[in-house]
């Protein structure tokens, strides 16, 4: 595996460098945000780890920039921003997760197998399948979704591959820790906010005031049902 890591902490980098190669994971360290994005550019990845706050350019334009562009590689945001505020914007930018600084090491190689393993699962050989409901239809070898006949085109790699899960199961309960692991693919690290910042962002760009789609069942977790509604939020 070759990860390329943008991160301007020299301490930072060293810490990550030794876990990779006790891993066997190739990583190559750039400092510099604009020299980072060209390097990307120019290589070949399986991975990208990229700081916020970079000197050049910062991360969240170089995860927009390579989403604009359509590549499809999976990405980290390294943060010490922990505002839910913050965590929409790079997730909205692209990214496929966060780990909040001051980190774990096993807690960010945990991450970066959930999304590499994510990715790895979404070949087309492995995508068959569409859900037909009430109001949806998700193609899950095209990654599309269309709502009451409308094309919804702004969801992001989580954010279909959470709706997909949901709607696979329908009216079926899912704690946060459940989504967690069943979605992203790792074990409960103890930060439950990724869930709830999806689902917000899902409400917002699918739902209708008079058609929720996405329950909250209190005190357990979430819902997909877009047959009835309920007086749940």
């Amino acid at each position: 595996m070759k990860i390329l890591v943008i991160e301007d902490n020299k301490s930072v980098c060293s810490m990550i460098e030794m876990f990779f190669a006790k891993e066997g994971i190739e990583g190559v360290f750039v400092n510099d945000g604009l020299e980072g994005y060209q390097r990307f550019k120019s290589g070949t990845w399986d991975a990208l780890i990229v700081d916020w706050m970079l000197p050049g350019m910062d991360g969240v334009t170089i995860c927009r920039k390579i989403r604009e562009e359509k590549l499809t590689v999976p990405i980290i945001m390294l943060t010490a921003k922990d505002s839910e505020s913050d965590q929409v914007l790079g997730l909205e930018m692209g990214a496929d997760d966060y780990v909040t600084k001051p980190f774990s090491p096993l807690t960010l190689m945990a991450r970066i197998k959930a999304v590499t393993r994510r990715y790895q699962s979404q070949v087309p050989k492995d995508m068959e399948g569409i859900i037909q409901t009430e109001h949806f239809n998700i193609n899950k070898t095209t990654r599309e979704v269309i709502v009451d006949g409308t094309p919804i085109t702004n969801l992001t790699p989580k954010e279909f591959d959470l709706l997909y899960y949901l709607a696979e199961h329908p009216r079926q309960v899912f704690s946060r820790e459940q989504l967690l692991e069943s979605v992203w693919g790792y074990q409960f690290y103890g930060d439950e906010r990724t869930v709830d910042v999806h689902i917000k962002r899902l409400r917002k760009k699918v739902e209708t005031s008079s058609q929720p789609f996405f329950h909250t069942v209190w005190g357990v977790g979430y819902k997909f049902d877009d047959t009835t509604k309920t007086d749940e939020i």
